[in-house]
């Protein structure tokens, strides 16, 4: 997949499907996907596992209806930790995209509308959370994946 343009963004398999984590260098990316990877870890979400798929920049793609996410090649494998520097972990080389999650999100609303919920990658409808700029994205990210009925 060299030379295929990649996005600003990381990703980790939780269970099937992938988080595919966007947001502004600094809002914490490798943060929300380091945190994933241990709650993965220990059963709360995806059954017991998750892995990660890229950190910092990933390759997405459409393909027959579904949003593939893949790492970037020289960064596969890599995740960085603030103040402990650049860790290796195992990784999923390929996963289908099941949430965005949008990290300082100018639309992000306490009681989001419907349209906000949903985003267009690629050509493909995907679940979106949009998280406003200095709130604590994890509990948000595991209501969703726990399945955590909301009443619209």
């Amino acid at each position: 997949m060299t030379g295929e343009p990649t996005i600003h963004a990381s990703a980790v398999l939780v269970g099937a499907r992938a988080v595919l984590i966007r947001g502004p260098s600094g809002s914490g990316k490798s943060r929300l996907a380091l945190g994933i990877l241990e709650l993965g870890l220990l059963g709360p979400v995806g059954g017991g596992f998750s892995r990660l798929v890229g950190d910092d920049r990933v390759h997405i793609e459409a393909v027959h209806g579904r949003l593939l996410v893949r790492p970037a090649e020289v960064l596969a494998g890599l995740i960085e930790v603030r103040g402990l520097g650049i860790l290796r972990k195992p990784y999923e080389p390929l996963a289908q995209v099941g949430l965005v999650v949008d990290l300082g999100a100018a639309d992000a609303d306490r009681m989001p509308a419907p349209s906000a919920r949903m985003v267009d990658l690629a050509g493909v409808m995907v679940q979106r959370l949009p998280v406003a700029a200095g709130m604590e994205p994890l509990p948000l990210v595991l209501a969703v994946l726990s399945g955590t009925p909301q009443i619209d």
